[in-house]
């Protein structure tokens, strides 16, 4: 190829980026609401949320069930959750005009399992009070923002396709348990790809739904329309609840939830300050505390249905699916009771498998991230290898979840090869 030839391809690719960046960060006023809605992106928000209610949800049950809370206080802490990640997720995503999607904090929950019981209930929500005020100055102030961006990219990516890929094995293991429904969904998603890519996760929804059906193994779930209203807790404060509940909740919910969170939106190409959406999440949390909220945090997982492709074809569009997560979020909050026994009439094999399709692009953007370079350190990626093993792995030391592990040891392996890595010759980096 001619130089001249080489420096148009460099142009065109130069103006292909600049076009897409501009497509992701499109001002509101030139593509609104309306204009901007389309039935993949509302499909979007409520797969995020039935998987949402199908596998996270099921963990703050179990702890509340531990704790022996009354029926009252469960549903009060089902719904405040609920309810504030979806105003948070539209509220947050209309003002950036990005698919910002907020949830609770899963390892919170499974943290919560065999600590909530320990301690008064009022004295549990005062060390959550206490957690979500920490969260919400790291959030507001950028500190947060500051440590991520300390961290190589390769690094954090690694973070997220740690967390991302175990959803993406366990559909493997789910369509080996159920064959025909997982297989035919699989199925159904690969045809959709090919012929109508906007449409491929709800195409493999629907074919899911109906295997279920035809196999027996949809169940006719038991449904009381009852309206769930939170339940006030005054909060108090005790130093063996703080102690027990407020830093270890504050590590996982941060390092766990909302740097892949954060991460996620980086690698889809999103652009929207961390201060805003870890400082709104986490206010939206300190808000829910005295209803039962235990953490309130950026998604990974849904935000990866949402804010991929399968939303939409125009990231300026897929902003859509945000607002429409947190409207399913409100609504199934509002309803609780009946939200909770619909998800559970759904085989779980079917949610797993469409967890895993739903979640492949992004997971693959994330492996591709954690091994490229893109001007990093050599041994940038060989740290990011050890955070993705060790993420993936699911270790779960002294109760806090992997991802921070993974965090650390990719951190700690990337400053231990700089230290011990022999200066390049001059004559080499000529």
């Amino acid at each position: 190829m001619s130089s001249t030839a080489q420096q148009r391809a460099q142009r065109t690719g130069t103006a292909g980026q600049e076009q897409s960046a501009e497509a992701r960060n499109r001002p509101a006023e030139r593509l609104g609401i309306l204009r901007a809605t389309s039935f993949s992106a509302i499909a979007a928000g409520f797969i995020a949320v039935a998987v949402s209610y199908a596998g996270p949800m099921v963990v703050v049950l179990q702890a509340a069930q531990a704790a022996h809370l009354s029926a009252e206080l469960t549903t009060s802490w089902v719904s405040v959750i609920a309810i504030a990640s979806g105003i948070t997720c539209v509220v947050l995503s209309l003002i950036t005009r990005q698919p910002v999607v907020v949830a609770w904090s899963v390892p919170g929950a499974a943290l919560l399992l065999t600590a909530l019981g320990q301690y008064s209930y009022s004295d549990a929500l005062g060390a959550y009070l206490v957690a979500a005020g920490l969260a919400v100055v790291l959030g507001v102030t950028g500190l947060f923002g500051r440590i991520m961006d300390a961290v190589p990219k390769p690094v954090v990516a690694a973070v997220l396709a740690g967390v991302l890929l175990p959803f993406v094995l366990k559909a493997s293991a789910a369509v080996v348990q159920a064959p025909v429904v997982g297989g035919g969904l699989v199925l159904a998603f690969l045809l959709g790809r090919r012929f109508t890519p906007r449409y491929a996760v709800l195409v493999a929804l629907a074919a899911g739904v109906a295997l279920s059906a035809a196999t027996g193994a949809l169940a006719a779930p038991t449904l009381a329309w009852e309206f769930a209203g939170p339940v006030w807790t005054t909060p108090t404060f005790g130093l063996p609840a703080i102690m027990g509940i407020s830093v270890p909740l504050l590590v996982v919910t941060m390092a766990g939830q909302n740097a892949p969170g954060l991460a996620m939106m980086r690698q889809l190409g999103y652009t929207a300050g961390d201060r805003l959406m870890v400082g709104g999440a986490s206010v939206a949390w300190l808000v829910s505390v005295p209803f039962g909220g235990h953490g309130i945090n950026l998604a990974a997982i849904t935000a990866g249905i949402c804010a991929g492709r399968d939303a939409h074809h125009d990231p300026a569009r897929r902003y859509v699916a945000g607002i429409s997560c947190g409207a399913f979020y409100i609504l199934f909050g509002l309803f609780s009771t009946p939200a909770v026994a619909l998800v559970a009439a759904v085989p779980a094999t079917l949610l797993t498998v469409l967890a895993g399709v739903a979640l492949l692009a992004a997971t693959q953007g994330a492996i591709v991230d954690s091994v490229r370079h893109d001007g990093a350190s050599p041994h940038a990626v060989e740290a990011a290898v050890i955070t993705l093993a060790v993420t993936a792995s699911g270790v779960n030391a002294f109760g806090v979840v992997s991802a921070f592990w993974g965090l650390l040891a990719g951190a700690a392996a990337y400053a231990l090869l700089g230290l011990l890595r022999p200066p390049r010759p001059r004559s080499a980096a000529r």
